[in-house]
């Protein structure tokens, strides 16, 4: 794996995947337990194998709300960043297998929408966000709708918003 932090030490900047050169396109996925994150997951891959790109995976550690001992506050915070990149490492392996190169991998903390957002101003190799929206009746999610609405015009890259209920066959359909 490539990246366990926030900074862009390490990260790809050229010479894609299919040999030409110039910039790579990197495609980044938010990593969650939510139930269409898998398709993101799997669309971003296919056109990152398709285009010679990478994908990258961020993992969003919410911040504790336990603040009456300090010790138990550290804790919990280490065991969601634990659970996190153990998460991470999860997908990271089936971005290995389907497109044949390594993840990178970014690990933040705080609100999910806003990290998303800071990551896409700050890292410049991200080319695309790839988002699956929600197949719950309450609306897209928390973050297709913060990047969707005020935060539509502070961002330089294109968003892809993947339905969250597509099969893998109407993915290979239009990837």
């Amino acid at each position: 794996m490539t990246q366990m932090d926030s900074d862009n030490a390490g990260r790809p900047s050229s010479g894609g995947g299919n040999g030409a050169p110039g910039p790579e396109r990197v495609f980044l996925v938010v990593v969650d337990e939510s139930e269409e994150m898998p398709v993101a997951l799997k669309f971003a891959c296919k056109r990152a194998k398709k285009t010679g790109g990478r994908v990258a995976l961020l993992h969003v550690v919410q911040p504790t709300e336990f603040v009456h001992w300090l010790g138990v506050e550290t804790l919990m915070r280490e065991e969601s960043r634990e659970q996190g990149e153990a998460l991470l490492q999860k997908y990271a392996a089936e971005v290995n297998r389907s497109t044949g190169e390594p993840a990178i991998l970014i690990v933040r903390e705080g609100d999910e929408a806003q990290q998303v957002a800071a990551v896409l101003k700050e890292d410049k190799t991200i080319s695309i966000l790839v988002l699956a929206a929600s197949t719950s009746s309450e609306g897209p999610g928390p973050v297709v709708s913060h990047l969707t609405g005020k935060e539509l015009s502070n961002l330089r890259i294109p968003i892809t918003i993947v339905p969250g209920c597509l099969s893998d066959d109407e993915l290979d359909a239009i990837t």
